[in-house]
This record gives C-alpha cells, structure tokens and sequence, in this order.
C-alpha cells in the first residue's frame, strides 16, 4: 500500500552540495534545419513551373505553421510562386511578414512586381531596399531598368544607370541589356545605341531591345539591319526578336520580307508563340491579306488577349462586322477578359460600319467590366454618331464627358461636320480647338479641308497660315505599291517613275472607259480655288490612281491590286476605283489612313460609309 504524501518540508541544503543545473536542450544541427525546408523549396519550385495555385495555398499554410516561413529562402520561394502565379500582391504579403530580409527576397519581390505590370510599386521598393542598406546586384537592376521603361520615366532609369555604374555593374551582360532595352521603351534610342556598343558582350535581350527601339521610333530600315547583323552572328533569337521584326513589316508593308521572316518562325518553331502570332496578324491584315490574318490566328492553339485584339481590330478595318462581334463572343466565351483596347476595336467597328445602337450597347458594356472610358473612347463614340449624321448627339456626348476633351474628340467631331457640311458647328468647334493651344498638324489640316468644303476660303487660308507660322508642312499624300522586293512610291501628278509613260497611258485608256461606264468625276473633293478644268487635271492623278495603273500594266491579272495610302482616300477616288474594278475585272484593294477598301466588280466592302 502507498503510503500517504507528507507535506513538504524544506530542508536547509549541506554546504558542500552544489544543486545541478538543468538539462540545456540539444542544439538543432545546420543539417536537421536543412533537411527540414529542402523539401519544402522544391515542393515550392514544383508548384511554381506548374501554375498550381491551390496546392500551392495549403503548403503556404503548412509553411506557416510550420513557422518555416521565416527562413529567408523559403520566403523566397514564396514570393516567387505568387510572381508567376500572377498574384503580386500576395508577394508583397510574403516579403512584408518575413522577419529577416536578404538580398534574396528583395530581389525576388522587386523582379515579382516589375513582372506583373506594377512597376511604380517595384521602383518603391527598389527606394526602400537601398534606404534600409541593402546593395542591389545583377538580379535586382535588370527589375528596376524595367519598371522604369514601362513607366518610360526615363529620369528614373537615368539614375538607376548611374548607380549601376558606380557599384560596378554597367557592364554585367544581363545589366546592361536591361539599361539597352529601358532607353528604348523611353525613346531614346541614342543612349541605347551607346550603351548596346560599348557593351563587351551582347545577347538576345540586349539585340532586340535595340530592334524594338528602333521600331516604336518608326526607324525600320536600321530595326531590319540590326536583325540581319544579328542573324549574321548566329544569335538565337526570340519570340520578342520575331515579334519586333514581323510589326516593323507590317508597319511599313512590307508583305513579301514579312512572310519570309513568318517561314524563319516556323522553321525556329517560334510560330506558335502569342507575341509572334499576334505581330503576324497585324502584318497580314495591314498587308490587306485578311485571310492570311486569319489562317495565322486560327492555327495558334493558345491566345492571349493581345492577339485576340489583333484580330479585332483585323476585321474591324476590313469591314469584316459581323465577325468582329463574333470573336468578342467567342473570347468571352473561353475566359479571356477584355480590356480597353478590346472595346476600342468593337467601337471602332461600329463607327465604320454606322451601327449606333451597336455602340452605344457596348459602350455601356464597359462599366460591366469595371473599364471607365478613357478620351479615345469618346473618341469613337463620337465618330460614331457623327459619321452617322447625329451631330447634336455627338456634341451632348462631349458635353457629358467626365474628363477634358482631347483632340480626338474634337477631330472625330470636326469629321463629321465635314461629311455632312455642318460649317456652323463646324466653326463651333474651330473654336475649341483654338482653345486647346497647340494640337497636331493633321487638325489644322483638317480644320482647313472642312473650311475649303464649304468653299470659306478665307477660313481655310488662315487655318493653313497657322500651319506655316509654326513651321509646320502639311504631309504629303503618298501611294505605294510592292512589287518583289521593292516599293514604288508615288504622289499626285507624279511623272518620276521609270514607267510614267505606260502609267498615264494606262489612265488614258482607262478613264475613257470608265466614263462610257458612267463615270462622271467630283470635282467638289479639290480643295484648292482653282477652275473647273483644272479641278478635272488634278483630281485624275491622284496618287492612288497612278499606284492602281502602275499595278494594272506590272501584275498578272489573277493577283489582286494592293494599294497603301497615308492619307483618307477621297471620295471621287473612291469613286473611280470602283469604276476600275469594275472595267478590268481586278481585285483592288486600298488601305488609307483608316481603313481597308476591298473593290471589286465596281463594289467596295465599305459599302460607301468610311
């Protein structure tokens, strides 16, 4: 039996007996620690090639749990699987709770929010890492000379360059790749130039970095001799390097060099790629190759939203409607959330195609989407209803406008004045444009073609002194052609071509047979004060004309006539170009400053409302 507790008596201890000290618990070894969050860091890295967002969830809350989660390189892992699971933020979340702060995780929470389109976040950070002491290295300038690019504040990026310099970095390959491609995006392409040429080393970044420059400058003859030199060095170049190359070629036109650099895509297997895709559409659909445009969209598996805008805007400018409101369908019907471009184009589609109801609907459907419309969705709904006669709807639009109008609203306005000769409101809205101070040549020039319509030629002379005063030309009108491998350019009354003769005896022939077809030519569309005889002259040789000749006497008849023009195309041209359809038998297309006009059989697929 047990005995009883007693209670407890203290007892004075023997002078000689020292008490034991506790037990001190056995160190956790460098080793055991490691074992314990390796796993975790490749779980993590598996999760993050995958995309797998929900498994990824529950082994961040086992992390937390687990409190591994303040061990720097898991931290790291963290942030970088938000990053590239598109949820930035969450990085931030991660970086802000981890009780120590590397080199690491700043780098990996910078590189997280310039990836993610949040680049003013990334410069801040950038600020708070330097001020709390921390160095940036070769990971952490190429995220800040990015943010800085895609906010194109050059000063910043200046100043990060600076830096760079000082601690010794300007000259790391991917650094100064990073510093070639921010003075690109901000317009400086002198500066990329210097930095791309006294840079030991150069790869695929730093190149294209120099070919997109040059590109978004309009500079395409030096963007395509930069891609030849680079293809002359075996550089294995990218879907950027493609993408950059194939827009320069739509940009210009340039059909015959842009499938050629779309058969070097396939054959690099860089076909399939959004960005690649997408710079191939815009080039077929600006070459007036809708079907090409379309057999391109048709064959990459997955599209992102740049590329279904691409093709938005394809249709919307080759009158294709119906099939611009289709793939709108078609792209919320697979997931893809438009943005504000996307509406652009489907309003863009209903101003060219007269549909008011239709863009008035969408529109509206902006808000569904959390968009607030911008000035060039004002724009376009302005242009819309003006173009459709509703000019007093127009004006209550700009009215009611939450922001400043622009030029553009102005000048779609301005535009539907013109079409249907308001030159009341058209002087209304001279006067606005006064207002506004400085705006763009092509408004003076058409403030003073509206003026020159309504035959004010005082109006008209004084809104084209303006021009002169600023030291400002009107652009010339331009028409051009490609044949091969090269472009014949042509201006109004043009006889510089080596085939003048054959072209105006082409005219000649073509004109007599126009008018035994009922063609009578409007003289009302030459805005100079000249006589009626005159007006004929120069109203019959107008670039497009002399393109289209050039194209009747140079190409087999089964090839259809493509024409580009810089300006509006005016409308007794587009007149006779449906005569010349009409008398040859040819396909002739015309791309102008708006649109495409596709005439055929003396008909054209804007159904006369451009």
């Amino acid at each position: 039996m047990l005995n009883p507790l007693r209670p407890f008596e203290e007892t004075p201890a023997p002078a000689s007996l020292t008490l034991p000290k506790p037990p001190s618990p056995a160190p956790v070894s460098h080793h055991s620690l490691e074992q314990s969050y390796r796993p975790i860091c490749n779980l993590l890295l598996s999760l993050t090639h995958s995309r797998s967002l929900s498994k990824g969830l529950q082994l961040h809350a086992q992390i937390i749990k687990t409190s591994l989660n303040t061990i720097p390189l898991v931290s790291h892992q963290l942030i970088n699987f938000y990053s590239k699971t598109q949820l930035p933020l969450q990085s931030c979340q991660v970086f802000e709770e981890a009780p120590k702060k590397s080199a690491t995780t700043w780098s990996s929470v910078i590189s997280s929010l310039a990836q993610n389109e949040l680049p003013l976040l990334a410069l801040e950070y950038f600020r708070r890492m330097i001020g709390d002491g921390f160095r940036p290295d070769d990971h952490i300038y190429p995220s800040a000379t990015k943010a800085s690019g895609n906010l194109c504040r050059f000063d910043v990026g200046q100043s990060i360059h600076c830096l760079a310099f000082k601690t010794g970095y300007v000259f790391d390959l991917f650094v100064g790749s990073s510093i070639v491609d921010m003075y690109g995006k901000c317009g400086l392409i002198r500066d990329a130039r210097k930095v791309f040429d006294e840079m030991p080393e150069r790869n695929v970044v730093s190149w294209s970095g120099m070919i997109s420059g040059y590109a978004q400058l309009g500079e395409d003859e030096e963007a395509l001799r930069l891609f030849k030199l680079a293809l002359a060095e075996n550089l294995d170049v990218n879907d950027f390097t493609f993408s950059s190359v194939v827009r320069v070629c739509g940009n210009s036109t340039l059909l015959e060099l842009g499938k050629q650099i779309h058969g070097l895509c396939f054959k690099t297997c860089f076909d399939s790629s959004c960005f690649v895709g997408s710079s191939l559409v815009s080039l077929y659909s600006k070459c007036g190759v809708i079907e090409g445009a379309y057999k391109v969209f048709d064959e990459i598996p997955l599209k992102n939203l740049g590329m279904w805008n691409a093709m938005l805007i394809a249709c919307a400018q080759h009158a294709h409607t119906d099939r611009t409101f289709a793939l709108f369908k078609q792209m919320e019907s697979v997931g893809i959330r438009p943005n504000f471009i996307t509406f652009l184009c489907v309003l863009y589609a209903c101003s060219h195609a007269g549909l008011v109801e239709k863009g008035r609907y969408y529109f509206e459907l902006m808000k569904d989407y959390g968009i607030e419309p911008g000035a060039q969705h004002y724009a376009s709904m302005v242009d819309l209803l003006g173009r459709a006669g509703k000019l007093q709807d127009a004006v209550s639009a700009i009215e009611k406008m939450p922001i400043k109008p622009t030029e553009y609203v102005w000048a779609a306005l301005l535009t539907g004045c013109r079409l249907h000769g308001n030159t009341g409101l058209a002087a209304f809205v001279a006067d606005k444009i006064s207002e506004l101070g400085d705006v763009s040549p092509g408004l003076h020039v058409l403030l003073s073609n509206a003026y020159a319509a309504a035959e004010r030629w005082e109006e008209a002379a004084k809104a084209r002194k303006m021009l002169r005063d600023k030291g400002i030309k009107k652009e010339t009108g331009l028409s051009w052609v490609e044949d091969g491998n090269k472009v014949h350019t042509f201006v109004s009354g043009d006889r510089s071509h080596m085939k003048t003769k054959e072209i105006y005896q082409k005219l000649e022939e073509l004109g007599e047979e126009m008018e035994r077809a009922g063609y009578v030519a409007d003289t009302s569309f030459v805005l100079k004060r000249v006589d009626g005889e005159e007006k004929n002259q120069a109203i019959r040789f107008h670039s497009e004309r002399l393109a289209i000749a050039f194209g009747l006497i140079t190409f087999p008849p089964e090839r259809p006539i493509r024409v580009m023009k810089n300006l509006r195309v005016c409308g007794d041209c587009h007149t006779a170009i449906k005569f010349m359809s009409k008398c040859t038998g040819r396909v002739i297309i015309v791309r102008d400053n708006n649109r495409f006009h596709t005439f055929e059989e003396g008909k054209c697929t804007c159904g006369d409302y451009w």
